[in-house]
């Protein structure tokens, strides 16, 4: 692989898109090359989503085995999430485990909220609004985002289940337009986003731009239309279209009840005739009840979101902080709403992290696994918010349920595992949760809580005594050489050797202390 290639796949409700960037030297990147497949992974639901069908399931395995080639041909690393229809089918953990076993593309399923800020990082680097206060908006197969972002941070985000395949299964089940259906969906729409608009009412924003395949296919075909010139690439950028614009190509869609007729026209992909009558109610709809005027189209949305957050999960200078920006604030967000000992919790922190770093060699891991032991160290101990007795059982359900922004699904379940085994019980079978992850994630979870379970148990009084933890691997020993201030830790020490033990499974070496 190569180090300044990535590839980027987009695992949606309606396609999926694959982009491979090259890394340049000041960070930026250039986009060499660019799929797409139709894959309707909802196929068979009729509203929610519930089952990704056998017949879905082959077809991403067929599209991701093909897209991974690409990548392959590129010496490209990978980096594959998921939005709507994944993370809400009941049988995603079947599916995702089944594409690895079939591609060797491991999936992360992110939530709604963390997908509209990946779209948002996307939209910084293709529209010049970083200045600006935005609202972003993108209408998906399943889903749609909503998003006011400024400076590059995130101050409004919201995901409604109003996609486009996922309205036309409800309202369109035959492909056929009707004055019915269209008033029924519309409704429907207005009454879906009401509570959303009021909030980006209240909040404010300069300039709305629109992004992802409904809003591009509008742009597209309002050019055609008006007999302009459309890029090869049928994609635009940094391009403003009027609300009247909008409604006269919204009308013209709508004029074209079936399925045949809306194939045939000038700028829309044949295979988003079926859908496009929806995703266009959808966006009229907003627009409508925001009393937009205009709106510009960002060529750039979720798959290079995903680009430029692993540049900056990837960011190698030790000198910056690990956790950054978002990741870091949304972890110290969750910290500071709760009521536990924090100072605690960034000391064992601190001792986990110098375990970690000298301990390379053996647990193999990398800078974002890093960064997961971090986060669940600060946040080990969050669970006492709600009782002792069971607080690391607590801490994992907090963990996993709360918006930590920057994290995807995948990433918050090992960071909740992590939390959960800093005590009591090693992961077993019956652990479904744990179960639920990969192989390879699991390994990530046993050997980051034998490193944070040893940090933990040398604070067991609060007291912050044992400051520095010097690290010598001798055969079949790990030496702790520990530095303290004050009274001797002889309660730490008792309590190491309780906890121990699943260091020494883990890493199959015995545990030597040296004060």
């Amino acid at each position: 692989m190569k180090n300044n290639i990535l590839a980027a796949i987009d695992i949606g409700t309606n396609s999926f898109h694959l982009i491979v960037a090259e890394i340049l030297s000041d960070g930026n990147f250039n986009i060499i090359d660019r799929e797409k497949e139709v894959i309707r992974l909802n196929e068979g639901s009729k509203f929610d989503i519930k089952q990704i069908c056998p017949e879905a399931t082959e077809r991403a395995i067929k599209t991701i085995r093909r897209f991974n080639g690409i990548a392959e041909s590129h010496e490209a690393k990978i980096r594959a999430l998921a939005t709507s229809a994944v993370r809400e089918s009941r049988n995603k953990h079947d599916f995702i485990e089944k594409v690895f076993n079939e591609t060797g593309v491991e999936i992360e399923v992110i939530d709604g909220l963390e997908e509209a800020r990946l779209i948002y990082l996307g939209i910084l680097k293709a529209v010049p609004v970083f200045t600006k206060k935005v609202l972003c908006i993108d209408i998906g197969g399943g889903s749609t985002e909503f998003l006011i972002g400024y400076r590059g941070n995130v101050l409004y985000s919201n995901s409604l289940k109003l996609g486009a395949v996922r309205l036309t299964q409800k309202f369109f089940p035959d492909y056929k337009i009707t004055k019915e259906r269209i008033q029924e969906c519309t409704e429907w729409v207005a009454g879906e986003i009401s509570p959303v608009i009021e909030q980006i009412k209240k909040i404010g924003y300069e300039q709305c731009i629109g992004t992802s395949g409904t809003i591009m296919s509008a742009g597209i075909m309002i050019l055609s239309k008006q007999k302009m010139q459309i890029p090869k690439s049928n994609i635009l950028n940094n391009h403003v279209v009027s609300f009247n614009e909008l409604d006269d190509i919204y009308k013209f869609v709508l004029e074209h009840t079936t399925f045949s007729a809306r194939k045939k026209i000038k700028g829309l992909d044949p295979k988003r005739a079926d859908i496009i009558q929806a995703g266009m109610i959808i966006f009229r709809t907003i627009l409508k009840n925001l009393l937009l005027d205009k709106f510009t189209i960002s060529g750039y949305s979720l798959r290079e979101g995903i680009v430029i957050d692993t540049l900056q999960k990837e960011q190698n200078d030790k000198a910056l902080p690990k956790l950054r920006d978002i990741r870091y604030e949304s972890v110290k967000h969750l910290a500071d709403i709760s009521n536990f000992d924090q100072k605690h919790c960034e000391h064992v922190s601190n001792l986990s992290l110098q375990l970690f770093d000298q301990l390379a060699h053996l647990h193999g891991l990398n800078n974002s696994h890093r960064e997961y032991l971090e986060a669940a160290a600060l946040l080990h101990d969050i669970g006492y918010h709600i009782g002792h007795a069971r607080h690391h059982i607590h801490s994992h359900y907090i963990i996993k349920n709360s918006e930590l922004l920057g994290f995807n699904e995948k990433e918050k379940t090992i960071i909740a595992n992590v939390a959960r085994y800093h005590r009591k019980s090693h992961p077993k079978p019956s652990h479904t949760d744990y179960m639920e992850l990969s192989s390879l994630s699991r390994i990530v979870v046993d050997n980051l809580s034998a490193i944070l379970r040893i940090a933990d148990s040398l604070d067991r009084r609060h007291k912050k005594n044992i400051h520095k933890i010097s690290v010598e691997v001798l055969n079949s020993d790990v030496i702790l050489h520990l530095d303290y201030e004050g009274e001797p830790p002889d309660v730490e020490l008792w309590n190491l050797g309780r906890r121990q033990g699943m260091f020494e499974e883990v890493f199959k070496k015995n545990i030597v202390v040296r004060t």
